[in-house]
């Protein structure tokens, strides 16, 4: 890797940092700048415009998300561990885990942001994004019912109502600070798993 890609990759990590403290729309490049010691003509000739520091930020976030909380929920056996796993990764994602960001989800602060933009680059992103992991959420619900863990269900459905429930989940825990709220989402989580066991 070259220099000026090890400073490109610093500035995105830096940048989802503080992105996900402030939310993805408030982030500058100035003020970025300033918070990694870099100029601001330096950070601005990495990336061209804001909106493309935005959207390799979110691609950044993708990855990490990825990394973090799906590649390893993926190497569980096909089921209930699975979907667990799942689950727990992404708890630990909105800030209890050590790869959790400092602000929390980076994709929920940023759908608050976009959701009633006009459609443009970062609100479809966003988009893709939320697609993505709603159909590997999908993906995962159909190989526990083929693992014999669940019943045959609409896989879109039990994708929505897991992906409210950790919707629910990072409400409490960051925005009321409800120190069950990990607590509450598994027992959500289970009751909902309770009703689709094979």
């Amino acid at each position: 890797m070259s220099k000026g890609e090890e400073t490109q990759q610093q500035i995105v990590r830096g940048g989802l940092r503080e992105a996900s403290r402030i939310g993805l729309t408030h982030l500058t490049i100035g003020g970025l700048a300033a918070a990694l010691d870099l100029s601001k003509s330096g950070l601005y000739a990495h990336f061209g415009s804001k909106e493309n520091l935005q959207l390799a930020i979110l691609d950044h976030a993708a990855e990490h998300f990825k990394n973090t909380v799906v590649l390893p929920s993926l190497k569980e056996p096909a089921g209930l561990p699975r979907i667990r796993t799942l689950v727990e990764r992404w708890v630990g994602w909105d800030g209890e885990a050590e790869y959790a960001l400092p602000g929390g989800c980076v994709f929920v602060a940023a759908a608050n942001e976009l959701d009633d933009a006009p459609d443009g680059p970062m609100r479809d992103r966003l988009v893709s994004l939320h697609t993505t992991f709603q159909e590997t959420i999908e993906r995962v619900h159909r190989s526990a019912v083929t693992a014999g863990d669940l019943i045959p269900s609409d896989s879109t459905d039990f994708a929505h109502e897991l992906y409210s429930l950790m919707l629910g989940h990072h409400f409490a825990h960051r925005m009321t600070r409800d120190p069950e709220a990990a607590a509450r989402t598994r027992r959500a989580v289970d009751r909902l798993l309770a009703a689709l066991r094979a």
